[in-house]
Parts: C-alpha cells; sequence; structure tokens
C-alpha cells in the first residue's frame, strides 16, 4: 500500500515538496525534480525563487507557527530560467505526538489562467478606453432610469451623471418622458432608432439621433440598456433654410387664402362704390383692403425674419402709440376667446430707438402665444392676459403675463428654438423663434417664468438707444 501511495506522490500533476523548519526540502516529486532539479536539501526559497531569504508572508512558515493550511499565488522560476505562475497550498505533517514536523508545499501551475486573466484584463482596459474616448455620447441606464455609466463626452457635456434620473440629466424633466425608448428596448430586447432634442449642463440644446440597445443577463433577459447619442445638431441647422421654408408655406397657405379673400371683398367694395357713387361703401372697402394688407404684411414679415436677414430701420418709437395699435390688434382675438386683455402704460415710457415694426411683430407673436395657452387650458373659469410698458432705464420694459396652461422646464427651454410648438399642427413654431430673433438683434433679451398649470410671464427688455447685438444693422 505504501508502494501505491508513493506512486500517486510522484505521478501528481503538480510541484509536491517537502519542507521541515529549517525551510530545506527534504523530498519532491516527480515534476519537481523534473523542472527545478534533485535539489533535495536546500533552502526552499533557493531553489524556487533563487533568493538568499525566506519569502515574506512565506505558507511554509505560516503553517509551521500556526499549524494551519496557507494558500498564496506566487511565481517560481525553473531550473530552465522560465517563470511559472502557481497556486501554493500548505498542509501540515505532524508525528504521532501531534507535533508538526514538516510542510508539504503543492504548487499548482496556472499560467494558462494567468495569460487568459491577463488578456482578460486588456481587452477590458481596452472596452473602458473605448467606452470612454468614443467620440458620441453614450450611458447606460437600469429599468429604475438610473444612469449607471457615461462615458467622457457625456460628462463634460452634460455633467456628472451618474446615479441621477436620465430624463433629468438629458432633458431637465422631474417625471419620466411620455415616450421612452428605453422601456421599450428593456421590454422586448429590440435595438431603437429616434430623433430628441437634449439639452446641455450649461443649457445647450443639441438634436441627438439616438440608439438603445439592450444588455443582457445571463440567462439571455435585458437587465439594462446603452443609449448611444450622435450629435446631428448641424446637420439640422443645414436643413433647416430648405425644409422649413416648404414646412411654413405649406403651415400659413390658409391663411394666406382667407387674406386674399378678404381683399377681393374689399376690392369688390371698393370697386362697387366708386360705380355707385357710395362713399361709405368704397370706405368700408378701403378699411378692409388696408388691414388684410397689414396681416398679410406681417405675416410676409416673418417669413423674411426667418429666410432672410434685412436691414433694421431704426427710428424713435412712440411706446405709447405702438402699446395703443397693439391693443386694437389683439382686442378681437382676446373677445373672440373670451379671455381679458389688460393692457397698462406707464405715464413716462416715451420713445425707444428701434425698428417698430419688428417690434411690434415680436410683441404679437408673444401675446398670441399667450392667449392660446389660455385658449387650451380646460382647468380654469377664467382667463387673462396681461400687457404692461414701463421704462427702467437704460431699458425699456415690456412684461406679457397669463394664467394659461403654464410650461414645465422641458418646453421653457425649448420654445424659442425653431419650429418648437407646444400647439402641434395648430402652430409652425416660428412666433416665439422670430420675437427672440428680433430682441437679440436689437440688443434685449427674453426672460420667461412659468409653472405648469399656473400660468407663464415673458418680460422684454430693449435698449432705449439703439445698440444691436449679434449681427449690428440686420434682422
Amino acid at each position: 500500500m505504501e508502494s501505491n501511495y508513493r506512486q500517486y506522490w510522484e505521478d501528481m500533476p503538480c510541484y509536491l515538496s517537502v519542507h521541515d523548519r529549517e525551510f530545506r526540502i527534504v523530498d519532491g516529486n516527480r515534476l519537481f525534480r523534473s523542472d527545478f532539479g534533485d535539489r533535495i536539501g536546500e533552502y526552499c526559497y533557493q531553489v524556487y525563487k533563487g533568493v538568499e531569504e525566506v519569502c515574506p508572508d512565506c505558507p511554509v512558515k505560516l503553517t509551521f507557527e500556526d499549524g494551519h493550511s496557507h494558500g498564496s499565488e506566487q511565481a517560481l522560476t525553473t531550473r530552465h530560467g522560465d517563470r511559472v505562475s502557481v497556486m501554493v497550498h500548505t498542509t501540515p505533517i505532524r508525528d504521532e505526538a501531534g507535533e508538526i514536523v514538516a510542510v508539504m508545499e503543492m504548487h499548482t501551475d496556472i499560467g494558462e489562467i494567468k495569460r487568459l486573466q491577463n488578456l482578460l484584463e486588456q481587452s477590458q482596459r481596452r472596452l473602458a478606453q473605448l467606452f470612454e474616448e468614443v467620440p458620441c455620447y453614450i450611458t447606460v441606464q437600469g429599468p429604475d432610469h438610473v444612469i449607471q455609466h457615461a462615458n467622457r463626452k457625456f460628462r463634460d457635456t452634460f455633467g456628472p451623471a451618474v446615479g441621477d434620473y436620465c430624463y433629468r440629466v438629458y432633458k431637465h424633466r422631474e417625471e419620466q418622458c411620455l415616450v421612452c425608448p428605453s422601456v421599450k428596448t428593456l421590454a422586448d430586447g429590440k435595438t431603437r432608432e429616434h430623433e430628441e432634442v437634449m439639452v446641455s449642463l450649461d443649457g445647450e440644446k443639441f438634436n441627438m439621433l439616438v440608439t438603445t440597445a439592450p444588455l443582457r443577463d445571463a440567462d439571455g433577459k435585458p437587465e439594462a440598456v446603452i443609449k448611444m447619442s450622435i450629435d446631428i445638431t448641424q446637420i439640422r441647422r443645414l436643413q433647416s433654410q430648405l425644409a422649413s421654408i416648404g414646412l411654413l408655406v405649406g403651415s400659413i397657405s390658409h391663411g394666406i387664402k382667407g387674406l386674399l379673400t378678404g381683399l377681393d371683398g374689399g376690392i369688390y367694395l371698393v370697386n362697387s362704390g366708386f360705380q355707385k357713387d357710395n362713399p361709405q361703401r368704397v370706405t368700408k372697402g378701403w378699411e378692409m383692403v388696408q388691414r388684410n394688407v397689414d396681416k398679410i404684411r406681417s405675416m410676409v414679415l416673418d417669413i423674411l425674419y426667418y429666410a432672410k436677414d434685412r436691414d433694421l430701420t431704426i427710428a424713435d418709437v412712440d411706446v405709447g402709440a405702438l402699446v395703443a395699435e397693439i391693443r386694437e390688434l389683439m382686442t378681437r382675438k382676446a373677445e373672440d376667446f373670451d379671455i381679458r386683455l389688460d393692457v397698462q402704460v406707464a405715464p413716462d415710457v416715451g420713445t425707444i430707438q428701434g425698428d417698430q415694426s419688428a417690434i411690434r411683430a415680436a410683441l404679437v407673436n408673444i401675446l398670441e402665444n399667450s392667449l392660446e395657452a389660455c385658449q387650451v387650458d380646460r382647468h380654469k373659469s377664467g382667463h387673462w392676459v396681461r400687457f404692461r410698458a414701463r421704462r427702467a432705464s437704460p431699458w425699456m420694459v415690456f412684461e406679457i403675463e397669463d394664467n394659461g396652461i403654464g410650461m414645465d422646464r422641458e418646453t421653457r427651454e425649448k420654445i424659442f428654438s425653431l419650429f418648437f410648438s407646444s400647439k402641434g399642427v395648430k402652430g409652425t413654431g416660428l412666433g416665439l423663434f422670430i420675437s427672440n430673433k428680433i430682441v437679440d438683434k436689437h440688443g434685449g433679451t427674453i426672460a420667461v417664468t412659468s409653472e405648469p398649470g399656473r400660468g407663464t410671464r415673458f418680460l422684454v427688455r430693449l435698449p432705449l438707444e439703439a445698440r444691436p447685438s449679434t449681427h449690428p444693422g440686420t434682422v
């Protein structure tokens, strides 16, 4: 039986050695002798490591001290100069009295495991570097919508997003988006592509082409979503000049048709008044012609403000007269919507320098937006819009406030974007964009405060003296 055990000892596919208390090797199996030579009686640290003192945290020493088995990972050097990575395991050998007289040390070659481990670490480093350096925005988020990982480009643009909700980071929303492709991807495991507008940490808007793809667990079930976003803002800007003209023409065609019909009616009254020598009929017809020409002029100016910059016509503008003109223009529409229009002008408003027709267009667009915000609000019994003008040197301040439907943060950040409309197919999305452009060209600002369900307040500030900002002398 003893010979059988010796055969087992010799044929074990690992290095086996026995050490005494002086750390000398007193026995070794065949594989040990093959790779390290017949070095029985020499110190183990010389044989295995080629050093002249006991190795730190030597498992043989620890076993002699406490009588327990110990393990560690070591690198050995064979007699041929090859380095071998091994997993070490020690076992005490006791005499009949239970005293430890020697320690058996087993070294299992884990070289292939280490090679695969190194390859895995290299792959992980490459993947991490790719994730960090890829020139698009990447996040990983779980079913709870919390961002788990974000690459460098994303963090630089949207801030330290990890641990925050995706809709708060991407869009500054306080609730989940109504249509969320990530939710659908988690539900069915399908990759999706869509386009959306995101807002950076600094408030800059980006048009993004977004792809959502599932990350699966060991059972193949989606457990997270990787969201990859490519900035296509410049592409959209290049496309807008051509594509938006077609959209604009289609959206206002019915309005133009109505205005032309009104012109035809006015011309008919003028002509028939002359034929019948009826001055009252001529006057009524001419008023219709003037009214519709003014509306056409306003509509065409909106198109021109968007389609091509034009020279500002700078002159002294009587603010009181301008507000009175706007009040007369907007009163009828407010009455049609059953909305109370309250107009107040401070007695000392005086004049400002600017383009009167452009300023009027900007204020009318904002007022129309407020009236329509009240019109779509079904939760209040009465609605009002306040329009105030006051002088606050060096500014002329116009305040337009309503108690309409209001806006959340996401909508507030988009209202001055080209063709963004909260009215769906009923709006072109040009009005507030043009208003902001006109005010900016005059060197002024528009501030917006709003809360869903409670209304909106626009604060327009125009300089008392002309000082165009971005492109002097043009709109």
